[in-house]
This record gives structure tokens, C-alpha cells and sequence, in this order.
């Protein structure tokens, strides 16, 4: 069943045509136009109220899986009741996102219960981000060793972490001890280091700035003056993803989208805690109580696939909300068929040309597949390149 979908207009998007999300929407909806200065940052496929999908004959998806809840499949009704339980997107990401965390289904329900104008719903929000173009994002604490060094030998950051780096002979106490305080120092000492940082890094050579990662802390400068998120450069990974690479975010973990264009697949929540980098509310307290204060090495970050056949990939994060299963079929294979399920699924068509039962498949096509169904493509005419997300049960 072909699906219509919503795009959301974030100013942190990608604009006109260099958004991966407008040139899908404007294939398949020719009432759309692209206008070059506007920023397009999400598509959304699924079931959630702020940007639900709906069948071509306008019914609302939700309405069909309340008809028909046996769609959803056996073992998902038995996890997640008549639900749709994950959240299927594209993102265009010109702009920084927020320094977050999500919190753990149990924190969760903690916050809701507590807070529930902030955080309005008792969810967990795992998610996870697979490259379609090259992808920029902050993940994880780096090596402690290495945040270390920068606490201890870039007099910026240490007076905006206050000196802790000489109090610790421990890296993980540092670690704890020096993400805390940077967040309680006063916003006038974090606006004025990072200027002084900015100002000095324009003075190193070239392999100097490198070890100081100075045209990413540059960059988000200019997104975010004074923002004490710029800093957050030097505590979390920076990973350069290449299409087709995959991280899973679990809980509490530390993370920030900073550029390109990726799959999103997430359970259905809205769940973020945020501490930097962002105009919306910050709640650094509950994120320096919630987040694990280990370090790992950049690749340590990446998620790996587990091989189906020889077109697909299988992205199985350890929740049982979702998987995402990545599907390329070159053009001389012709047919396909997509394998049923246990679980419903939604799948979105990134490249190529072919067709299903009548229906042509585009860049932006997306169909609700339910489950024990398989889906016949036909007519394979470019190679293909389609994500599907799907229940993990």
C-alpha cells in the first residue's frame, strides 16, 4: 500500500534541492515545489500525530492498523499492543543538532511522571542513523587519555572546566568531575574562552589545528556563538560516516547530528534531554546523571550489519522496537522479492526505478507492507537502493 508522508521544515535542514528530503518529497508529490531558501529537515513514515502517514486514498495509516490490527503481525501485538511501535525518517542535516541523551525506558516513565510538560511521554527513544551521503555526528566519550589531554593542554577549556584537570589523578574522575562543572560555569567565562579559542586556533599551522579539531570547532562556532556545546568537541568522538554506515543509539549516550543526510529509524518517543547547541530547553543536570562516563575509540560507535542475502543488510539493534533492513538490487537482476516478516514494515525507495503490483517505484516512494506479506518488484529498470524498517521481535 503506496503511503503519503509528511516533511518537517526545521531550520536546522538542508536547503531546496541540496536536501535529500525535498528532492524525495517533489518526485512523488507533484503539488510540491522545492523553494530554494527554505530549510527541509525531516520526512516522517509512521503512526506518530506530529507527522502521521496516510494511505493515497488520504486515510490516515493509524486508522488501517485500528481496522486491521492483525496487519501489525502475531508477535508485535504481543509487545507493543495495536501499535505501530517505531518512527521511520529521513534527514537533511545542514545545522548542528542538539548535544543529547535519551533516557532508559524505566528513567523514562522517572521523568514523565515527574516532568510531564518536558518530557511528555513514558517512552525510550533508541535510535539509530545509516548514511545515505556522507554523515557528520558526535557519539560517545572518546578515549579518556584523549580528553584528558585536551583538559590538561588547551587553557580555554581549562578555565571553563575550572581547573579540574589538576585535582584528578584518575582519567574517568576527570571525565565526570570536568563534563559537570563545564555546564555550571558561568555562560559570560564559556562565551569568552571559546572566543579566545576561536581567535588562537586562527594562528596555528596547520597540524596543530588538526590535533585540535579546529575546523569543527569553527564551524559550530558560527552555528552556535558562545554556545558551551562547542566545547563538547572535545569530550565526544567525532565520526565521519560513509554511506551506508550505521550508529546505534542506546541510552544515555551522548550524542549531536552535525551534517548530511542520513535514514532514521527510532522507537516512537520524543524523549530527549538536551545540553548544548540548541535554543530549546537544556536540562544539563538530569543528562551529567544520566549519561555513562566510559570512553571508546571512534569505531568502537559504528554498527554493524548482519548479512541477509546477497542484496540485503540487516540492521538488529538489541530493542525490540525496530530494524531497519537495507535492500540493493542492480538494475540486470530485473525482479526482486522482498522477504515477509513477522512485522509490519514500511519501506522507502532512495534510488533507482522498478514496479510492484502496478504501482511505480520511485526516489520517494513508500509503502506499508503488512505482515507474511512478501512484495514482488518487477521491472527493475536502475539499480534500486530501498530501506525497510520493521518491529525486532
Amino acid at each position: 500500500m503506496e503511503l503519503n508522508y509528511k516533511i518537517q521544515t526545521y531550520a536546522w535542514g538542508k536547503k531546496g534541492r541540496g536536501s535529500k528530503v525535498a528532492n524525495l518529497h517533489s518526485n512523488v508529490n507533484k503539488n510540491f515545489k522545492i523553494d530554494d531558501n527554505s530549510p527541509y529537515a525531516e520526512l516522517w513514515l509512521g503512526t506518530h500525530v506530529n507527522g502521521p502517514s496516510s494511505l493515497k486514498n488520504g486515510e490516515p495509516l493509524a486508522n488501517l492498523i485500528a481496522k486491521r490490527p492483525d496487519y501489525l503481525g502475531a508477535n508485535v501485538r504481543k509487545v507493543f499492543g495495536d501499535q505501530l511501535p517505531f518512527l521511520f525518517k529521513v534527514l537533511s542535516v545542514n545545522q548542528a543538532l542538539s548535544v543529547q541523551a535519551h533516557p532508559s525506558k524505566k528513567h523514562a516513565e522517572e521523568l514523565h511522571k515527574q516532568h510531564p510538560d518536558i518530557y511528555k511521554d513514558p517512552n525510550h527513544k533508541p535510535e539509530m542513523a545509516i548514511a545515505l551521503t556522507p554523515f557528520e555526528a558526535l557519539c560517545g566519550f572518546r578515549p579518556l587519555p584523549e580528553i584528558a589531554f585536551f583538559l590538561k593542554n588547551i587553557p580555554e577549556l581549562k578555565t571553563a572546566t575550572g581547573d579540574v584537570a589538576d585535582k584528578h589523578k584518575h582519567d574517568s574522575d576527570l571525565l565526570k568531575d570536568a563534563f559537570k562543572t563545564i555546564f555550571l560555569t558561568e555562560k559570560n567565562t564559556i562565551s569568552e574562552q571559546l572566543k579566545k579559542l576561536i581567535h588562537r586556533l586562527k594562528t596555528l599551522d596547520e597540524k596543530e589545528r588538526e590535533k585540535l579539531q579546529a575546523s569543527l570547532i569553527e564551524r559550530l562556532y558560527a552555528q552556535y556563538p558562545g554556545d558551551v556545546g562547542c566545547f563538547m568537541v572535545y569530550f565526544l568522538n567525532y565520526l565521519k560516516l560513509k554511506p551506508g554506515e550505521a550508529i546505534f543509539l542506546g541510552p544515555n549516550l551522548p550524542h549531536a547530528y552535525i551534517q548530511g543526510d542520513c535514514i532514521e529509524c527510532m522507537a516512537c518517543s520524543d524523549n530527549v534531554v538536551r545540553a548544548g547547541l540548541t535554543p530549546k530547553l537544556i536540562d544539563f543536570k538530569t543528562l551529567c546523571d544520566m549519561v555513562i562516563y566510559e570512553g571508546e575509540k571512534p569505531e568502537k560507535k559504528l554498527f554493524k550489519p548482519e548479512i541477509g542475502d546477497s542484496c540485503t543488510l540487516i540492521f538488529k539493534p538489541p530493542v525490540p522496537d525496530f530494524a531497519v533492513i537495507q535492500i540493493k538490487v542492480p538494475a540486470n537482476m530485473k525482479n526482486h522479492v522482498i522477504k515477509k516478516t513477522t512485522s509490519a514494515s514500511i519501506l522507502i525507495v532512495i534510488e533507482g526505478k522498478a514496479r510492484s503490483n502496478d504501482t511505480d517505484l520511485v526516489p520517494g516512494s513508500a509503502l506499508f507492507l503488512p505482515a507474511d506479506q512478501e512484495l514482488k518488484i518487477e521491472n527493475i529498470t536502475e539499480d534500486l537502493l530501498i530501506y525497510q524498517a520493521l518491529a525486532n521481535v
